[in-house]
């Protein structure tokens, strides 16, 4: 089949352009991304599109820069097609980053694609991704154990991304070009220009191009055909599992911020694995803070949703913690917080930073508003010393709950009591000399309860954000 024809086929199939639309091309000079330009010049009456071109120096090859962006900038003039170069830092970022260069030249390629985008009223950004370079994504991610979304490969549309020789091979590429040639540079006989850094094999992707599909393609001359199908198909599916997935998540989330995302767990105790996996990668990836968990750790974190114990907890890489908790599982990347020590003086307040809360203590007269017995107790401060002590708990801790009448941990209460261990040591203990009198936000101490015979009373409140 002719191979405008066939793309033109891919283009309405994945519905990659509509009557009028900008079309930014990503132009390297390569034999992909020049067909591709040829052929959307010659869709452009068709699809009455509007055509523009960015060449993109990665600050990688120097040497070759300069040849290539000439080539591509007499390319876009030969077609009457707006060209623009823009450079990037590969190198840099991805030292800052710690990213592999390959990563870092991808994030900073498609930002400026995105960028560019933006200034030409939303354009579509066309990127030359062929047949080949989805047998070898399909087969690198399946070397490195992908689930089947990994195995979908490359989307044809992604967003205003499109990939209108997704299901063109790069021979009818290099065959296009070899009967398609023009005067585009000044070299008349140049088609297209060759990045060095393809024909290495110290790249994972090369290796697979040069030397794995080429022996696979002895046993099946239609490898690719094989791959772009089997990719197409678990594709489908997937798009039909995430529907589930969506519809799931949005029941399951209980809280979720930017570091920090917590899901009902009894739900997630009883799904079974192939939703629950799916589930726990949609949910970190939403949550902006939380970056860099693989297949491996979404294991670890099944694991812990199926046979851990409440208050159970793994550690993943990044600073991630996943905690599972009574009746929550908590993944977050935001530290612990613990309070510092203070001092509080009736009539007076003080502000836990640490908490983001604000504790008053006063005096009081006759009053026998004995207040809720969580952010304001009414006490008898006729035995305590001041000013008071403020500060987190300590291992050994007891106090003698009010109403319960019994010297009790404060580990125990704080478990019969179901607070998160990540939220304890924020809580602040409010003492007289070293004796506790009151667990602020939680319960007061019964050896300092109002009693017929008190004389003097003591107002302690706390106001602002308090634990769960």
């Amino acid at each position: 089949m002719d191979i405008i024809k066939k793309t033109t086929d891919t283009i309405k199939k994945y519905s990659m352009l509509n009557d009028g639309d900008s079309v930014l091309i990503g132009l390297s000079g390569g034999p992909d991304s020049v067909c591709m330009t040829i052929i959307l010049d010659k869709l452009k009456k068709e699809f009455k599109l509007t055509l523009n071109a960015v060449y993109i120096d990665h600050g990688l090859r120097p040497g070759e820069v300069q040849k290539e962006k000439e080539f591509c900038k007499d390319l876009c003039r030969n077609f009457g097609i707006s060209f623009f170069a823009k450079s990037i830092d590969v190198k840099k970022i991805a030292e800052d980053s710690k990213l592999n260069k390959q990563e870092a030249a991808r994030e900073l390629r498609y930002s400026v694609f995105e960028e560019m985008s933006m200034e030409l009223n939303e354009a579509k950004i066309a990127v030359g991704h062929t047949a080949d370079d989805q047998a070898e994504t399909v087969l690198m991610r399946l070397l490195r154990g992908s689930g089947r979304k990994g195995l979908s490969g490359i989307p044809p549309v992604r967003g205003k991304i499109i990939r209108p020789l997704i299901e063109i091979e790069r021979e009818e590429i290099e065959e296009f070009l070899s009967d398609n040639t023009l005067p585009v540079t000044r070299d008349t006989s140049l088609s297209y220009v060759v990045d060095s850094s393809n024909i290495k094999t110290d790249y994972f992707r090369n290796r697979i191009r040069k030397m794995i599909i080429p022996e696979l393609k002895k046993n099946n001359p239609s490898l690719l055909k094989s791959i772009s199908r089997t990719a197409e198909i678990l594709g489908e599916e997937d798009v039909y599992l995430e529907l589930i997935v969506t519809k799931t998540l949005m029941r399951l989330i209980s809280r979720k911020s930017d570091d920090a995302i917590e899901l009902f767990l009894a739900p997630l105790e009883r799904m079974e694995k192939p939703i629950l996996r799916r589930v726990l990668r949609r949910a970190v990836a939403e949550t902006k803070g939380i970056k860099g968990i693989d297949f491996v750790h979404i294991e670890d974190v099944i694991k812990l949703v199926k046979h851990g114990k409440s208050g159970d907890r793994i550690k993943l890489p990044g600073g991630i913690y996943v905690i599972k908790e009574y009746s929550l599982l908590m993944i977050t990347s935001r530290v612990p917080v613990t309070i510092s020590e203070y001092e509080l003086q009736p009539t007076g307040e003080v502000i836990i930073r640490e908490s983001g809360v604000l504790i008053r203590a006063a005096f009081e007269g006759e009053n026998r508003d004995f207040g809720d017995g969580r952010t304001s107790v009414l006490l008898d401060a006729g035995g305590m010393s001041f000013p008071l002590k403020i500060r987190p708990r300590i291992e050994g801790d007891f106090f003698f709950p009010l109403g319960f009448g019994k010297k009790k941990k404060l580990h125990d209460f704080f478990v019969d009591e179901k607070i998160p261990r990540d939220e304890r040591g924020k809580i602040p203990v409010v003492l007289s000399g070293n004796d506790i009198i009151w667990i602020a936000g939680c319960r007061a101490d019964e050896r300092f309860k109002v009693t017929d015979r008190t004389e003097k009373l003591l107002r302690l409140i706390i106001s602002g954000s308090k634990p769960r």
